[in-house]
């Protein structure tokens, strides 16, 4: 991944989820904050509900696909945590890809523009 780093610590975990704005579609549920860096940092959630250990890591493995595919669309210095939805397990990796390319950086793009300027 060129422009992006892990997000490791609970800390900033939570900071996503209080602090950040969200956007929710049947897959996924994408949240966007700004970090100051001149980097993003990707996190990535699959929670028990999403099914075995196996279904848990292929939602990874596809959300970061279809991340890795999209990054250049996205805008940087911005903390983003996208966490899988148990409908996730079922979809095949293009469709998942073509949402994230058609839908999911655009609405990236949109929350991170939604910013106050001095937040950035």
């Amino acid at each position: 991944m060129l422009y992006t780093e892990i997000l490791n610590d609970n800390r900033d975990f939570l900071a996503a989820y209080k602090k950040g704005r969200f956007t929710a579609c049947k897959y996924s549920v994408i949240y966007v904050r700004p970090n100051g860096c001149p980097f993003n940092r990707l996190g990535i959630t699959a929670g028990k509900k999403v099914g075995n250990a196996v279904c848990r890591n292929r939602a990874k493995r596809l959300i970061r696909l279809a991340y890795r595919q999209n990054e250049a669309a996205l805008p940087v210095g911005m903390d983003i945590v996208i966490v899988a939805r148990a409908p996730i397990c079922e979809v095949k990796s293009q469709i998942y890809c073509g949402y994230m390319q058609k839908y999911g950086s655009a609405e990236i793009n949109r929350l991170f523009r939604s910013f106050p300027v001095g937040k950035k």
